[in-house]
């Protein structure tokens, strides 16, 4: 599955739009991690924790695009983007999203 941030793809010709798809996970914060956020809000510095946490947020929403993707036939996801939301002490929102695409490999 390709996916380009890209409107287009180099290379490549789009053959068929086959329309909007997205992927999407809710995550709670670990009490661990949001222990060491305050702490560290009060000194500064890196919040470890939620980084992991937003990093793999965004690996699972994009994998949820893909197999989306892949369920209408797509070859390709043009103009990917990312999207989050706090959802306050509960937690955070990630969605995936772009257009999927069929594509021809130009020669």
């Amino acid at each position: 599955m390709l996916i380009s941030t890209m409107n287009d793809l180099p290379g490549y010709e789009v053959t068929e739009v086959l329309g909007e798809v997205f992927g999407l996970t809710v995550r709670s914060r670990h009490l661990g991690s949001q222990i060491g956020a305050g702490l560290k809000s009060m000194f500064g510095g890196e919040l470890k924790g939620m980084t992991k946490m937003l990093e793999e947020s965004r690996i699972e929403a994009q994998n949820r695009l893909m197999e989306a993707a892949r369920e209408r036939g797509a070859d390709a996801v043009l103009a990917m983007r990312f999207d989050a939301n706090d959802l306050g002490d509960l937690g955070q929102e990630m969605a995936a999203y772009g257009t999927a695409v069929k594509v021809r490999k130009l020669t």
